[in-house]
């Protein structure tokens, strides 16, 4: 009796199994990774999670790129590191259509997961899509897109997933080369990001760490492999192009921070030249000056104090571009001048000059087009610092 029991027993055991095997087998779960856009926010790239039914068609993408446009404050939130990015679903027509829309080319690495796993996954991504988890704080190094999906992978294969990465140990990039590559056609919006964020980018990044852009983690999880279920394999069994556009090619363009900063600094250099032959200071043009860079000050200095982005506190760009410089700018026009005016122009001098210190010594890196406008700081704090009280009367 205990016997026919057993082999009962074993018969739905089998039976279950099968079914759980069976369902896992429906599914394709894939890595979708999309190539820059045009805009600044598409620029780096973007990640998903394709999960396909095979028996029933059912094709969605899990996305955690989304954010709202038109939700309150959006500009400051973004800032100030308050904008909360969340999971949506939407079927892969869809998503397809938009990046072909854009010419943006996609590809697809198929995951190479078991039964198990693959279920485990869909599980973990729809917890996430819950109303109540579905948004979470964006940080564009640690919490973005990519990382996202690499975390939903990470969840269920644990110490299972070896990446491979130690042929990439010694590239030695930091997150502002790492950054760099991505705009570097884009040279305002990467003087507006470099200028933005603080030292603490200019650590080389660990090759899990690269994985913050799609790029860098397409080609991790093509090293990748999965161990401790059996054989060792690949984590990507399949790769194929999904949209395959041609790739512009880059350029500067004409307005750019390269040649226009090196033309203001001729300018101050052929004033400062006139102004000393001829005893004149030319005060509009440090009016301006330092105006606009102490506006640039203003916002490093509500990037490092009010904002929630780690990226943006110890920012060594106000050692230039230091708030102070509006009230300079202000005591500049007036007739006479306060004994603190000079002082305040030697304090700018010494502070330019650390700043090229600072990237001298690697501290932080600044962007290659400010060396012309430092020159220029440099220069008309000198020149004014001793030229000043000549011109004008200090009381």
């Amino acid at each position: 009796m205990n016997f026919k029991k057993i082999i009962f027993s074993l018969f739905f055991l089998l039976i279950f199994s099968g079914l759980g095997s069976l369902q896992a087998q429906q599914y394709q779960i894939s890595l979708l990774t999309c190539d820059p856009g045009d805009a600044i926010y598409s620029s780096f790239g973007h990640s998903g999670i394709r999960v396909l039914e095979l028996t029933t068609g059912r094709d969605v993408v899990y996305n955690y790129g989304t954010f709202d446009f038109g939700a309150p404050n959006f500009v400051l939130n973004f800032a100030g590191g308050r904008l909360d990015y969340y999971l949506s679903v939407s079927t892969f027509d869809r998503f397809l259509a938009e990046y072909e829309y854009f010419h943006r080319s996609m590809r697809e690495q198929v995951l190479n997961l078991n039964e198990t796993q693959k279920l485990e996954l869909i599980r973990f991504l729809e917890t996430n899509y819950l109303p109540e988890n579905r948004a979470y704080r964006y940080d564009f190094f640690f919490d973005n897109c990519a990382t996202r999906v690499r975390d939903a992978v990470d969840s269920v294969l644990g110490d299972q997933l070896v990446w491979h990465d130690e042929a990439q140990e010694n590239t030695d990039k930091s997150f502002r080369e790492l950054i760099d590559e991505m705009v570097l056609y884009m040279p305002w919006s990467d003087l507006g990001i470099d200028i933005a964020l603080g030292s603490r980018l200019d650590r080389d990044a660990t090759p899990l760490e690269e994985q913050f852009l799609p790029k860098y983690m397409e080609e991790s999880f093509a090293r990748a492999g999965i161990q401790g279920d059996g054989p060792t394999r690949p984590l990507v069994t399949e790769s194929r192009v999904i949209l395959d556009f041609p790739i512009e090619k880059g350029s500067f363009g004409l307005m750019n921070p390269y040649l226009l900063f090196w033309i203001v600094a001729i300018v101050f250099t052929a004033i400062t030249f006139i102004g000393f032959k001829k005893k004149k200071l030319f005060i509009g043009f440090d009016v301006a000056l330092f105006g606009l860079v102490g506006l640039v000050g203003l916002v490093i200095f509500f990037l490092w104090v009010d904002s929630e982005i780690p990226s943006t506190k110890y920012n060594w760009n106000i050692l230039w571009a230091f708030p102070g410089h509006l009230f300079l700018a202000i005591a500049l026009i007036k007739k006479t001048i306060k004994p603190w005016v000079l002082k305040y122009l030697l304090f700018a001098l010494i502070m330019a000059d650390a700043a090229v210190v600072f990237w001298i010594l690697g501290w932080q890196s600044f962007h290659p087009s400010l060396i012309p406008l430092l020159l220029v700081l440099i220069l008309r704090t000198n020149y004014l610092y001793y030229n000043l009280g000549k011109f004008k009367q200090v009381v």
